[in-house]
């Protein structure tokens, strides 16, 4: 086992609401093998979206998931430009408008290499790229770790909208408390895993 014996059970759509969740997870060792597995097919066992292997389901769920992190997974000697014009074929439900529209709101040239942006200007395209593939399903990695506190605050507020605005579904792993408190609906503890609980984060 590549990953030491690690399984993830028990976590699906009915003790995991629509929500934004703070996840506990071994070092993100969670987030780390769904997209290792999106890429390479080569963990054991099962990722199921929608009740069905991803295996199975990669064309719809390139479509629907979005995967928002640190990591460098796109072209950053090339410009935002040219990076979409490469990508947006992949998608079904490609909407050009909504994406550039999403840069102009926020400030962000198109023709900016990706290696000459800033790390929240990085993952704001990310965002703009999600809602441009019209995602359903976004995956936060520590998207806010170093991140100053007007910059966590706008990023919540895109994320709020997009919550109140679309049928979405968000998971978010956190080690900051405040933001568990402030932004999150429900958060889950992991251990091993194996779900550990489910709560409704009190007001």
């Amino acid at each position: 086992d590549i990953y030491g014996g690690y399984m993830l059970e028990d976590l699906d759509n009915n003790n995991v609401p629509e929500l934004i969740v703070q996840g506990m997870m071994d070092n993100n060792t969670v987030f780390f093998i769904l997209d290792h597995e999106l890429r390479t097919s080569i963990v054991p066992g099962e990722i199921l979206y929608n009740g069905e292997d991803i295996r199975n389901n990669f064309e719809e769920l390139q479509n629907r998931l979005a995967f928002i992190s640190d990591e460098k997974r796109f072209f950053t000697d090339m410009s935002i430009k040219d990076n979409i014009d490469m990508m947006s074929i992949f998608y079904d439900e490609w909407d050009n408008e909504l994406f550039y529209g999403k840069l102009k709101e926020w400030g962000i040239p198109v023709g900016r290499k990706l290696s000459d942006m800033s790390r929240g200007e990085y993952l704001k395209f990310q965002l703009a790229l999600s809602m441009g593939h019209n995602a359903t399903l976004y995956i936060l990695d520590e998207a806010t770790a170093g991140m100053d506190p007007v910059f966590r605050r706008e990023f919540f507020n895109i994320l709020h909208e997009l919550m109140v605005n679309e049928d979405i579904t968000i998971l978010m792993s956190t080690h900051i408390e405040e933001e568990i408190e402030m932004h999150m609906d429900y958060k889950v503890l992991l251990d091993g895993g194996r779900l550990i609980s489910c709560d409704e984060v009190e007001v």
